[in-house]
């Protein structure tokens, strides 16, 4: 008798672990779960996204990566219509280099770049007051690869630059590029110095 007890607790607590792992399962964060605000004030609902994949990108508009804001409006002009959505949330925590008003930051992409992907109110995504979304990003894809002798050279540079990196997984400068897949869940992490044309494959991979 006390064998067959002791099987039937067994069982019990097995469906209880499933149950458990299949509610944890079904109440995992995703990119969907969060918002932003756009540089004009109005709220970005990132639900809207679903069964869509993300680029998401610090940017700053006077930093030598600047240029890459080109090569980001050019992936979004050629995927958007097979389902990529590109954001560029603004930051000052590097160097200071994106200083001026959200406007002024919309207006300097636009002029500039002919950006045409949604841009962000200037926002923080080191520190205390990082915003969710960046949080979210750097806990799926805490790591970055640079290849090549120079990406690598700039990477110990941009080390001993950063200043709002301080812990395992931050943001080391602007333009480090997410690449979130449709499940809202999986995402690719790419470095400063990693050009927009070079995440082509793994946007086509993803779509």
């Amino acid at each position: 008798m006390k064998q067959y007890l002791t099987i039937a607790a067994m069982l019990l607590l097995a469906l209880a672990g499933n149950s458990a792992t299949a509610q944890t399962k079904d109440n995992m964060a995703t990119i969907f779960d969060y918002t932003a605000t756009a540089s004009n004030g109005q709220e970005i609902n990132f639900k809207d996204f679903e069964g869509k994949v993300l680029l998401i990108v610090n940017t700053a508009s006077k930093c030598g990566f600047t240029p890459q804001f080109d090569g980001l409006e050019k992936l979004n002009e050629k995927y958007r219509d097979r389902g990529l959505v590109v954001i560029g949330f603004p930051c000052n925590q590097f160097a200071e280099q994106d200083p001026g008003a959200d406007s002024e930051i919309e207006g300097f992409c636009r002029l500039n770049y002919g950006v045409t992907f949604q841009i962000t109110k200037k926002t923080d995504v080191n520190g205390t007051d990082e915003h969710p979304v960046f949080t979210f990003l750097k806990a799926q894809a805490p790591t970055e690869e640079y290849q090549g002798l120079k990406a690598k050279a700039t990477h110990t540079m941009l080390k001993k630059l950063s200043k709002s990196a301080k812990k395992e997984g931050d943001i080391l400068w602007n333009f480090t590029k997410f690449l979130v897949a449709k499940d809202g869940v999986t995402v690719e992490r790419f470095a400063p110095t990693t050009e927009p044309e070079k995440i082509e494959a793994a946007i086509e991979r993803m779509l």
